[in-house]
Formats: structure tokens, C-alpha cells, sequence
């Protein structure tokens, strides 16, 4: 047996025996062919030959004769340049200053030297510690870069020692695998942290540039079991952690606003959860407050406009009959244009107003998170109920008439009920479908309408049938409804898109709508009530006062102080929930 690595050629001679030795074994010329044409290929006889030289090297031992080339490349140029010049100087020096030549100089000593190894920093020199620690001690060195480290410290009630209170994930610590809740720091960047309070250590922390070194006594838990939970939730309030005087550490906390998407990491400790914005590029996580927190909080304060309605205009005192009526507009008759039960509410007992209330009315609750889920329209799924509310004069009935006019093949309104007559240009199911009293009184204890109302011995009202025949229709239902309406409707079956239209601030209220006309559509013929200053106040008060009850149901808020940009705002997002994908609470999407 030839031993390749034996003489130079033996791989050559090696493969020829085994080609002769494998002939008489093979089946077919196809079989042959192919080892002939690997065994013998210009690429493994090179290989081949590379492979000999090397081993004949190998026999030599070969040695650099110099392992500084980069020295002497140096002095060389040195002599050059204080010598006389020439061509070939000049041309050597400029040869000797190119970075490929430089390259592999130092590639050349590196390997003459057998340095092959990174040059790494020399290690930082480890704290004294106590001989009885020595078991237990542990040097964690993380590096700080813009970011957080992603931790915060407490003082430890029994023991008194500072230690880790919790490790935000996603961050710099957690990312380590080095820290843990319940370690015992007992120096940061070489200081003691004995005789220091939280509040001290904090700064230390924040002025450390690069590497900050901890000197620890592991906990307990040193590696807890975590979740990595997939919790969706919809922040129902604005939470801004530099302002929360309770918060562990405020560097610590995630900022948001209400309508913001958050994904819950941790739910570990009962006062501060770790989140996450969905939209966030960042894996660090943030402390916000946990629902039992936000809730004490809340149930705390009682705000005062959760319990007292909003104060209602005298402006808007119209006659009933021209409130209730539709308008025909562009020859498509479009029912309920007009805000067609927000009826005026004077102190006289001529209008007898009722609405039906949903469940839940009686106690005030309000939410703090929100789970969700994403979800995307299918073809073949009704589109989602589109209710529109806000203040008396902020423009949400101009808004459903652009939109209704804007593609009166897509957009739709219900036909409400009444008990009155049918007037001679009227026709049964466009303006109004027409009922007797003891009908409408039946379904009024059937609970079958939204809302309804009765004026000068007659009844009005919208019914959760009429909903449910526009969006057979394949259509999008707009309906403009007071808030309190919005939690009969609030469910799998409708989906409602809810959208706030919000007054601007009352300087630009008494710029937009000093003179505007307050008229229900173009075709209009009453009489023209002009904004006064008690309005603009009115609509404000009672827009604040919406937010701070029905909030947590309003997925859009829009403020109106252009109506043209507000029309264009509005259109964009319906056609967002029709094409994209978006967020809509668990319970709709579990049914």
C-alpha cells in the first residue's frame, strides 16, 4: 500500500492503482466513463500537485528569514526618500505605499510570527472582595451603548443590601444573560454600593460611558423561567412615565398614547407590566402600569366629568319637525342626514325624549387595556359599521353627507321609523318607513331600537333591523349616533368602526365658524343660527366630557378644523379597514 504523504507523486500513483483496481468492477461504459472523467479532471490534479508541493515543504520545515517585513518595508522607504531619486526610486516607494502590499506584509508577519489569534484588550482588574465571598461572587462587565441598560434596582426591606429589581426584556442586561433579579450589587464601576440609596446609584449608572462593571452575589432566581407571551393589547389612556411620580425608574418606562398598540412581555410582578409598542423598532421593553394599578388610580380620582352630563347649547334649539326630516340631495334621497335624535333638551316637558340605553349604563367603568388581535376583511365578510359621534356643531353630519355623496353605491344610512303620516311626495322605505303606534310601541319593548323619541303625539326612532338590512346590502352603514349608543352596537355581529370627531382648540373655532351656517344640508330652508362664544365653549366642555366616558370605545379621533382635510382623513382610514389589516378587540374575533 502506497502511504500518500510518503514520497512526493504518491496521491498521483495512488489514484491511478485504484483506477486499475476498480475497472474490472464496473457494470456499464457509462460507470466507467464517469470515474475516468473525476479520477483523471484538470481540477483534482491540481489540487493534487497543490497538495505535493506542500507536503514537500512540509518535509523542510521551512522558516521566515525575517518576521518584521513591515520594519524593514519602513526602512527601506526611509533610505529611499534621503537618497537620489530616480524612475525606479519613485516607482519602488510608490509600490511600497500601497495598502495591498501593506496588506500583505502584515499578513506575512502575523503568520512568521504565529499571531493568529485577535488581539484582545487587557481585562479589567477584578474588585477586592471578602475570601467568604468567594464562593458566591460574581464581575458581570456589560457594555453601555445609547440605549438603557435595561434594569432597576431596589433596596431589599429585611436584608437592607441593594439588589436587582427586575430586568427588562429585550434589553442590554437581559440580552447578556448576566443579571438576574434578586442579585446583590455590592459595587458598580468600583464603588461600594453599601452605604448608597437608589436614588444615588441611578445617576452612577446613567454617567457610565462604554463598559460598566458590577461587582454581584447572585440571587436565588439567577435563571427564572420566562414567557415570551404574545398579549396584544390597545392602550385605552395616555401614559407619560416622567410624569408618574410612582414609577420604579423613569427611564425605565414606555411612553404612549391612547389608541397605541402595545405588546405585553411580562406580567410577572402585579404593579408593573413590561410592554412593548407593536410600531417600535426597539427590543427593549418598558414598565407601564398593570391594569390593577391604572384602575386604583382611576377609581381614585373620579374625575368629576364622569359623573355630570355636558351642558347643551341653547343655539341648537331647532324646530323638531325640520330636525327629524330628510333632505334630497343631487336627486339621491338620503336618509338621515340630519342628527336625527339629538333633539333639544329644553326645560319644558313638550319633548319627550327617550333613548334606549345599553347594559352597563348605570355603573361607570373605565377601561384601561384592551385586548386585540389583527384582522383583515375577507371578501365574502360584511363591511364593518361605521359610527360617527361628537359634540352638537362639530361637523359629523357634514361629514357622513360628503361621504354618502362621495360613493352612494358603497355608502349607506338606515330609513328610520315613525308614526306619522306619509306625506304625499314620500315613499314607504326611502324617507321613512311608516308604522302604526302599537307597533312602534311593541318593538319599543323589544328592545328593537336604537333610539327613538316622540314629538307632537308622534314617534321616531332607528332600529337594529334597519342596520342589519344595509349591511346585507353589502354596503358600509353610517350611522351618526350619540355615544351612549355606541355600547348597543359594541359587538362581533356589527364590529363598529368608531370615529370621534373633535373640535379644535376655540381660537380656530372662532376663526372657522363665527359665521358658518348651522344647517343640516345644501337644500335647507330654515333659518340660520349663527355660532356664538357660549357654543364654541359648549362644544368643547361636552367634546372633553365624551372623551373621558366613551374614550376607550373611540378607535379614531378626528379633529375637525378643516372639514375638507378631515373628509379626506376619515376616507383614507375607512379604506384602510376594508384593504389592510388592523386591530379589533379578542372578543369579536372569538366568536
Amino acid at each position: 500500500m502506497i502511504n500518500p504523504s510518503s514520497e512526493p507523486g504518491g496521491v498521483c500513483r495512488l489514484l491511478a492503482s485504484l483506477l486499475y483496481g476498480l475497472e474490472s468492477h464496473m457494470n456499464t461504459p457509462e460507470d466507467s466513463a464517469f470515474v475516468l472523467d473525476m479520477l483523471m479532471g484538470n481540477t483534482l490534479h491540481l489540487l493534487i500537485k497543490v497538495y505535493d508541493r506542500l507536503q514537500k515543504y512540509k518535509a523542510q520545515r521551512p522558516a521566515p528569514l525575517l518576521d518584521r517585513t513591515q520594519g524593514l518595508a519602513q526602512d527601506l522607504a526611509e533610505e529611499l526618500r534621503g537618497g537620489v531619486t530616480g524612475p525606479e526610486t519613485t516607482e519602488l516607494l510608490h509600490l511600497l505605499s500601497k495598502p495591498h502590499v501593506q496588506a500583505f506584509l502584515s499578513v506575512h508577519d502575523m503568520v512568521a510570527q504565529k499571531e493568529f489569534d485577535p488581539r484582545l484588550p487587557p481585562l479589567p482588574p477584578l474588585p477586592d472582595y471578602d475570601e467568604k465571598e468567594e464562593d458566591s461572587i460574581k464581575i458581570v462587565c456589560l457594555v453601555k451603548n445609547q440605549e438603557p441598560l435595561g434594569a432597576t434596582i431596589k433596596r431589599d426591606e429585611s436584608t437592607g443590601a441593594i439588589v436587582v429589581a427586575r430586568v427588562m426584556r429585550g434589553g442590554a442586561a437581559d440580552r447578556s444573560g448576566l443579571l438576574h433579579e434578586g442579585d446583590k450589587l455590592k459595587e458598580v464601576n468600583g464603588v461600594p454600593m453599601e452605604d448608597k440609596n437608589p436614588e444615588e446609584i441611578i445617576p452612577i449608572m446613567a454617567q457610565s460611558e462604554g463598559a460598566v462593571t458590577f461587582k454581584v452575589i447572585p440571587g436565588t432566581n439567577e435563571e427564572p423561567e420566562t414567557i415570551d407571551t404574545k398579549i396584544f393589547v390597545r392602550a385605552l389612556f395616555d401614559y407619560d412615565p416622567q410624569a408618574d411620580p410612582a414609577i420604579p425608574c423613569k427611564d425605565a418606562g414606555l411612553e404612549f398614547w391612547r389608541g397605541d398598540v402595545l405588546q405585553i412581555v411580562s406580567q410577572e410582578d402585579d404593579t408593573w407590566w413590561q410592554a412593548r409598542r407593536h410600531s417600535d423598532a426597539k427590543l427593549r421593553a418598558g414598565l407601564i402600569p398593570s391594569r390593577q394599578l391604572q384602575e386604583r388610580r382611576v377609581t381614585l380620582q373620579r374625575p368629576e366629568v364622569l359623573f355630570h352630563p355636558p351642558r347643551v347649547s341653547k343655539g341648537f334649539e331647532n324646530n323638531m319637525e325640520d330636525d327629524v326630516d330628510y333632505g334630497a340631495l343631487s336627486g339621491i334621497h338620503i336618509a338621515g342626514l340630519r342628527r336625527s335624535f339629538r333633539l333639544s333638551r329644553k326645560d319644558n316637558t313638550s319633548h319627550q325624549v327617550r333613548r334606549k340605553m345599553g347594559k352597563g349604563h348605570a355603573v361607570i367603568h373605565v377601561p384601561i387595556y384592551q385586548e386585540v388581535q389583527p384582522h383583515q376583511r375577507k371578501p365574502e365578510e360584511p363591511y364593518r359599521l361605521v359610527l360617527l359621534t361628537g359634540p352638537r356643531g362639530v361637523g359629523v353630519t357634514e361629514l357622513k353627507r360628503r361621504l354618502l355623496l362621495s360613493d352612494p353605491e358603497h355608502f349607506s344610512v338606515t330609513v328610520p321609523y315613525t308614526t306619522r303620516e306619509r306625506k304625499k311626495q314620500e315613499k314607504e322605505g326611502v324617507e321613512y318607513h311608516f308604522v302604526s303606534k302599537h307597533t312602534f310601541e311593541k318593538d319599543i319593548l323589544n328592545q328593537k331600537f336604537l333610539e327613538y323619541g316622540e314629538h307632537k303625539g308622534n314617534y321616531y326612532g332607528m332600529s337594529l333591523d334597519s342596520v342589519r338590512r344595509v349591511i346585507a346590502e353589502s354596503k358600509v352603514c353610517l350611522l351618526d349616533v350619540e355615544p351612549h349608543t355606541i355600547a348597543t352596537l359594541y359587538s362581533s355581529e356589527f364590529k363598529p368602526y368608531v370615529v370621534f370627531v373633535k373640535p379644535p382648540s376655540i381660537e380656530c373655532l372662532r376663526l372657522s365658524r363665527r359665521k358658518a351656517k348651522v344647517l343640516a344640508s345644501q337644500n335647507e330652508q330654515t333659518a340660520t343660527n349663527i355660532f356664538t362664544e357660549e357654543d364654541f365653549q359648549d362644544m368643547i366642555t361636552s367634546a372633553q366630557a365624551m372623551e373621558n366616558k366613551y374614550g376607550h370605545l373611540f378607535e379614531k379621533v378626528i379633529i375637525n378644523d378643516d372639514l375638507a382635510m378631515a373628509f379626506t382623513e376619515l376616507r383614507d382610514e375607512l379604506t384602510k379597514i376594508e384593504t389592510e389589516s388592523h386591530w379589533i378587540p379578542n372578543t369579536w374575533a372569538n366568536v
